[in-house]
């Protein structure tokens, strides 16, 4: 088993529909999140590449769906899904986006898993609820992940992971759904989440 080199992530293509995403060839994992949550600057954590996805200090920036090929192989890809329960863009803008992440997450046979991104001082906020909702319904793997732990002591952060733990444990929502803390900013957690990634992508 050939251990993935997230290093190795280079910008493949970005995508308006489902129709112009590339080929349903390889495995591909995907972030989502709400648009301030930290999901292109854990991407770039964890790729090592601070401006592979392009992060901005206006949460509603990414509108398209935007793959990265890993290890040289277009086969083998993180996709960047555009941030979602960002109120301050145009409605018809909001509706397309939310139309568009809908369509990739129910019809895209090679998606392996999704990691979704939660400011960890604001979890499971409705749109994040919706997103659980929907890897239970479709079975599909679901990894959260709770970003921004440096704005936590490590006694809170733990707290609040217990909490969602337990929430998701008492839902039996645990058979489908894992998580963990993670910091863009100190790099904790990266480990944990590359080794996660991995089992989803290597064959």
């Amino acid at each position: 088993m050939t251990k993935i080199n997230f290093n190795s992530a280079k910008f493949l293509i970005s995508a308006p529909s489902l129709a112009e995403c590339p080929p349903e060839h390889g495995a591909e994992v995907a972030f989502a999140g709400r648009s301030n949550a930290g999901k292109s600057s854990a991407i770039n954590t964890l790729t090592r590449n601070k401006n592979l996805s392009r992060t901005s200090k206006t949460p509603g920036c990414t509108q398209l769906i935007n793959f990265f090929q890993l290890q040289s192989s277009p086969k083998l890809r993180l996709v960047d899904l555009p941030g979602y329960g960002y109120a301050k863009v145009p409605q018809a803008m909001k509706n397309r986006w939310e139309e568009n992440l809908s369509q990739y997450l129910s019809e895209r046979q090679c998606l392996k898993g999704v990691v979704l991104t939660m400011d960890i001082r604001h979890p499971m906020q409705e749109a994040d609820v919706m997103m659980v909702d929907w890897a239970v319904q479709s079975e599909i793997s679901l990894h959260v992940l709770l970003t921004k732990r440096d704005k936590l002591t490590l006694g809170e952060a733990q707290k609040s992971l217990q909490k969602i733990r337990k929430e998701l444990q008492d839902s039996g929502f645990d058979k489908f759904i894992t998580a963990q803390v993670f910091s863009s900013l100190t790099g904790e957690g990266v480990d944990e989440l590359a080794k996660h990634l991995g089992n989803w992508l290597e064959p």
